[in-house]
C-alpha cells in the first residue's frame, strides 16, 4: 500500500505525539505544544504526518515566520522531520508535500536542523543530493538549536552512572546532599522566583534572557501536557537555583538553568542535575541531553566552565549534522543571507544598550 501524506489539525494531536514519543528520533521541539508556544511569538505551525496502512511512519512540524522589513515567510523544522532518515522514498514524499505548501505560502526557504550525528554522512551525501547547503555560521554554540551538545545513556543503574562520573562532580554531588541543600519539584507559583533567579544569571554570564511571559507559557504548556518540569534547588529556605526540562518518551533535555550569586559554594548545580537525571530514569528515559556547549574549545575560552560541568557528568560529547536550507527563491534567499546577519547584530546592540540604559 502507498504512502499516504497529509496535513492535519488538532484533532490528531494525540496521534501525532504519540509517534514522536516511540521513534528513536523523536524531539519536544517537533511536539504538538511547542508549535502551539512557537504560534504565540509569531510562528504559524503545519503539522503533517505520512501513513501505511494507516499507521504513521513519519511526521513533521513546520514552523513557518515572515522575515522582518521585507514581510515574506521562512520555513524551519526544528530538530525534523522524524522519520526513518535512511528511507529516501519517504523522505522524498516529505520533502514533496513541505515544498508544495511552501510555494502557496511564498516560502524562501526549509530550514531543518536534524537529531543526526554528524558521523552519519549518509545523510548529508542525500541531502546535498537534493539541493539542501549547509547553512552553517560557524559559530555552533550560537545556531538555532546548538550544534554540540552532552548526551548521558542513564540505562544504567544509580550507582553505576555515579561511579562513571568524574571523581570531583561526585563530591559535589555528596557536598551539596551533606549542606543540606533540597531539590524538588517546581510548582506554578515558583516561576517569579525562578526567574528572579535565571535573571541573576544572564546577568552574571551576560547572554539574553526571554520575558517572564515565555517562561510562563513554557510551564502552562509543557508541564501538564507530561513533556517538561520544573525543579527547584532550596537552601536554608531560599531558593538558589532552578532548571526547567523537556521530555517525551525515553529521551530527556535539560533546557534552561538557573542560579542564583549566593550559596554557589554548596554546589546546587550539581545536585540537581543528578536529581533531574534521577527523575528521567523513573520516567523510563535512556537518554539525557545536557544541551548546547561550545565546540572544539581550549581551557582559557570564557565558557569553558560550561563545558567542564557538563562533562563531568560522563556524557557522550555529541556534534550534530547541523543546519540545512532547501531554497526555494535564490535571489530572496541571498538578499536573506546578507542582511539577516546584520539586523541580528543591530538588534542585539539596541537590546544590549537598553540594559545598560536601565542599569544606569
Amino acid at each position: 500500500m502507498p504512502y499516504v501524506a497529509r496535513w492535519i489539525d488538532k484533532n490528531e494531536h494525540m496521534r501525532f505525539n504519540a509517534f514522536l514519543a516511540k521513534d528513536s528520533k523523536g524531539h519536544v521541539l517537533q511536539s504538538w505544544e511547542w508549535g502551539e508556544i512557537k504560534s504565540r511569538t509569531g510562528w504559524v505551525p503545519w503539522r503533517l504526518i505520512v501513513e501505511e496502512n494507516n499507521e504513521i511512519v513519519a511526521v513533521v512540524s513546520i514552523l513557518e515566520r515572515k522575515i522582518p522589513v521585507i514581510g515574506i515567510p521562512i520555513f524551519y523544522a526544528s530538530r525534523g522531520p522524524v522519520l526513518n532518515l535512511k528511507n529516501s522514498a519517504l523522505l522524498d514524499l516529505v520533502l514533496k508535500e513541505i515544498k508544495t505548501l511552501a510555494k502557496a505560502r511564498g516560502a524562501i526557504f526549509l530550514k531543518i536542523d536534524p537529531d543526526v550525528s554528524s558521523s552519519e554522512k549518509e545523510l548529508e551525501q542525500y541531502l546535498l543530493s537534493r539541493g539542501f547547503r549547509s547553512a552553517e555560521s560557524g559559530k555552533g554554540f550560537e545556531g538555532v538549536q546548538p550544534k554540540y551538545v552532552f548526551r548521558l545513556d542513564i540505562s544504567p543503574d544509580e550507582a553505576t552512572l555515579l561511579a562513571n562520573m568524574q571523581q570531583k562532580t561526585r563530591y559535589n554531588i555528596r557536598l551539596a546532599q551533606k549542606k543540606g541543600v533540597q531539590i524538588r519539584r517546581g510548582k506554578r507559583e515558583d516561576l517569579p522566583e525562578f526567574y528572579r533567579v535565571l535573571k541573576e544569571t544572564t546577568e552574571r554570564d551576560r547572554f539574553l534572557v526571554r520575558a517572564y511571559s515565555y517562561f510562563e507559557d513554557l510551564y502552562d504548556s509543557l508541564v501538564p501536557a507530561g513533556l517538561g518540569e520544573l525543579f527547584i534547588a532550596e537552601y536554608e529556605g531560599n531558593i538558589v537555583a532552578g532548571t526547567l526540562a523537556f521530555v517525551i518518551g525515553d529521551k530527556a533535555w535539560y533546557i534552561y538553568g538557573a542560579s542564583s550569586n549566593a550559596h554557589r559554594n554548596v554546589m546546587p548545580n550539581y545536585l540537581i542535575q543528578w536529581e533531574m537525571i534521577r527523575w528521567a530514569k523513573s520516567l523510563g528515559c535512556t537518554l539525557y541531553d545536557f544541551r548546547g556547549v561550545p565546540g572544539h574549545l581550549t581551557e582559557d575560552n570564557p565558557l569553558y566552565g560550561l563545558y567542564r560541568f557538563k562533562k563531568g557528568f560522563n556524557g557522550e560529547y555529541t556534534e550534530f549534522i547541523g543546519e540545512w536550507d532547501l531554497v526555494y527563491r535564490p535571489m530572496v534567499y541571498f538578499l536573506w543571507n546578507h542582511l539577516e546577519p546584520i539586523y541580528s547584530d543591530l538588534l542585539k546592540g539596541l537590546i544590549t544598550k537598553l540594559r545598560r540604559m536601565r542599569r544606569g
